[in-house]
């Protein structure tokens, strides 16, 4: 076998589907890429009318990330609270400064933003990491990745039924174990990046870590311009009927979207030559 690093999406399905009576479901996992939790689920139908109200809000929302709950409602139709409590759900909110309704309001650690004014300057100078919503046909997932700023380089993802850390934990071991550490990893303060299991895989590697400000238009940009991306070019145009499905075609867009598509800023190399070239 190939080094699993190498292989395509449908390679590693093909090489489970082959040696799934052999391979713990653990460590299917892991080859996929989806969190353990997720590897046989099967999305749990919801009702259609919400499932609808929540892609037109990922939809409106990717579109214009700086719209809140209030103007979400009303360009939708919707009644706000309803509106509210499907964002809270999806773990979304608008990118300004506000009261924080879908975040983390419980006390936490809060580590200040250390990159107003810094841009990254090489591989592995700062890595990014967020959540976003990823609909299905029946139902909906989330997706954890890893982002180096310097390059655009999709580091690791992981997919997950659940707005959990451990999805986001397993993400950061696999980016830590196949390109070493970052200098700064920045995040949100949601939950999932700051329970201190998270916290504790920087500290112990003395990472310096980032936060951005609640609701922070440009702290995490780079991060949704990928979601941006992704969900334009791939997502929206598909309709996933199940976990493994997703994994595939997620899969193949990030390989596409590392060592295939041209970015702008990057002098129109892709972010594998940029990420490569200079050395991690």
């Amino acid at each position: 076998m190939k080094d699993e690093n190498h292989l395509s999406p449908r390679e590693i399905v093909s090489h489970i589907n082959k040696t799934s009576s052999v391979l713990p479901k653990g460590v299917q996992a892991d080859l996929l890429g989806v969190s353990r939790s997720s590897l046989y689920y099967q999305p749990k139908p919801v009702d259609p009318e919400k499932l609808i109200i929540m892609n037109s809000i990922d939809e409106l929302y990717t579109k214009r990330p700086f719209y809140g709950s209030r103007k979400i409602a009303k360009d939708l139709g919707y009644n706000r609270k309803r509106i509210q409590l499907l964002m809270r759900e999806m773990g979304i909110e608008a990118i300004y400064q506000k009261p924080n309704l879908s975040k983390n309001n419980l006390p936490h650690p809060i580590y200040p933003y250390l990159l107003k004014g810094v841009t990254a300057s090489r591989p592995n100078h700062i890595w990014g990491t967020d959540i976003t919503y990823i609909r299905m046909h029946q139902g909906f997932l989330y997706l954890t990745a890893y982002l180096d700023w310097f390059s655009r380089f999709v580091l690791s993802w992981r997919l997950s039924t659940t707005l959990d850390n451990y999805s986001v934990i397993e993400a950061a071991e696999d980016a830590i174990r196949q390109f070493g550490l970052p200098e700064i990893e920045n995040s949100d303060q949601g939950v999932q990046f700051t329970s201190q299991d998270y916290l504790n895989i920087w500290i112990r590697n003395d990472v310096k870590i980032s936060m951005d400000g609640r609701g922070r238009a440009m702290d995490n940009i780079f991060t949704e311009r990928l979601w941006r991306s992704l969900k334009y070019e791939e997502v929206y145009l598909k309709d996933y009927a199940t976990v493994l499905e997703a994994w595939e075609n997620i899969g193949d867009y990030f390989k596409f979207y590392n060592y295939e598509r041209k970015h702008q800023s990057n002098n129109y190399q892709t972010p594998a030559e940029i990420y490569f070239k200079k050395g991690g």
